[in-house]
């Protein structure tokens, strides 16, 4: 079976799709016999089956170097020419037209994978005006597809609450042998040019609003001495003030997983997490996380292995990380780490992910929930 993959979210610097899409190519080649395409938008045409195939595209200013094809019928001659099987989308834009388009002439099964919550980025950034008329779009879009995976059982929920009726639970997962406590190899107090009793929190990821970094920069104000915050994800490296420091984007996952595993903790403010791909890295590094009680985190963190603050307090987080640091952090990072290796692996993601294609090549429309970190038996999807 010939599986392909279309998004505009990939690019040299973007996130959690790129490394989900990266990862279930690498997993698909050593692990079965299926093939694997992966075709996004890039600065010129290049057709690779079983590789990644790019549609040239104009880059989107402010958008981490994400590309935006202007020509439809040139998407869509590539994705035809690429033969698939099985097609898997992985946002609402120009991809799901396009895939839905070929999937309806060539009589294929159509996945969507809703890795973002349009609805609550774009309600938050120009208002509760807009929710009604970005609800129907987003219900008409996937309402074409066989089946929506979402990532998360809130975000399965939610889908359900908005009329997407084919909806199935599909968690992401982790390299555990690249996130892994053994990474924890870097001095950054030395690096930052901290004292050695300061506790250095991390935060990894893009600096959008949807991930609330003031609520991060408010938590510093309040805490003070000896705490200080490592921003990982922006364009240079910086000291933004006593208690701040800022480096660049990290696009290797190792170096990623250095500094998660180097840190004493993960933050994370950011209410729009449909999974939380970096919350569960930081884990497999070893290291407990504070998050916040919205989205999918509350899935992931809870007293076992971290804090929980409110959404959008900034004095909730202060007190969260205090609460974090009364505990013993090495205890809770290993906590942590069983959790990712119990339930997180990308063979416990990859191999549900082939039992939910399974259930639509042989036409089911609404399947049944799976528990996060079933194993199930790769022989029984193989021969599909």
């Amino acid at each position: 079976m010939h599986l392909v993959d279309t998004t505009l979210f990939f690019s040299p610097t973007s996130g959690g799709v790129k490394r989900y899409l990266t990862a279930k190519h690498d997993w698909l080649r050593t692990h079965t016999a299926h093939r694997h395409s992966i075709l996004v938008p890039g600065e010129r045409r290049t057709l690779v089956p079983d590789g990644i195939s790019t549609v040239p595209g104009m880059k989107l200013p402010g958008t981490f170097n994400y590309r935006l094809p202007l020509s439809r019928s040139l998407w869509r001659e590539m994705l035809l020419a690429l033969e698939p099987d099985l097609i898997e989308v992985g946002d609402a834009f120009h991809p799901s037209f396009i895939a839905a388009s070929v999937a309806r002439d060539r009589n294929l099964p159509l996945v969507a994978f809703f890795h973002s919550n349009l609805v609550q980025l774009l309600t938050h950034r120009f208002g509760r005006m807009i929710e009604p008329a970005v609800i129907r779009y987003v219900r008409s879009v996937y309402d074409r597809f066989d089946l929506v995976l979402a990532p998360s059982r809130a975000m399965c929920s939610y889908l359900k609450r908005i009329g997407v009726a084919r909806t199935a639970l599909q968690p992401l997962g982790v390299d555990t042998d690249v996130f892994s406590p053994k990474r924890r190899t870097l001095d950054l107090r030395r690096q930052l040019g901290l004292p050695e009793e300061t506790r250095v929190l991390l935060y990894a990821g893009r600096f959008s609003e949807e991930k609330h970094l003031e609520v991060l920069h408010g938590a510093m104000k309040q805490l003070g001495r000896p705490y200080h915050l490592l921003l990982v994800g922006g364009g240079r490296s910086a000291r933004l003030s006593e208690q701040v420091s800022m480096l660049p984007y990290r696009r290797d996952s190792r170096e990623l997983a250095e500094y998660l595993a180097s840190a004493d903790a993960l933050v994370h403010a950011g209410t729009s997490e449909t999974f939380g791909l970096v919350i569960v890295e930081a884990m497999a590094c070893g290291r407990p996380v504070v998050g916040v009680r919205s989205g999918a985190v509350p899935e992931l963190v809870d007293t076992q292995v971290g804090e929980l603050a409110e959404p959008d307090d900034a004095g909730s987080m202060a007190e969260a990380i205090r609460r974090l640091y009364a505990r013993p952090l090495e205890a809770l990072g290993a906590a942590a780490r069983e959790r990712a290796l119990t339930r997180f692996t990308w063979s416990h993601s990859l191999r549900l992910l082939l039992a939910n294609y399974a259930s639509v090549l042989a036409g089911a429309r609404v399947l049944p929930a799976l528990q996060p970190g079933l194993e199930l038996e790769l022989s029984a999807v193989e021969d599909r």
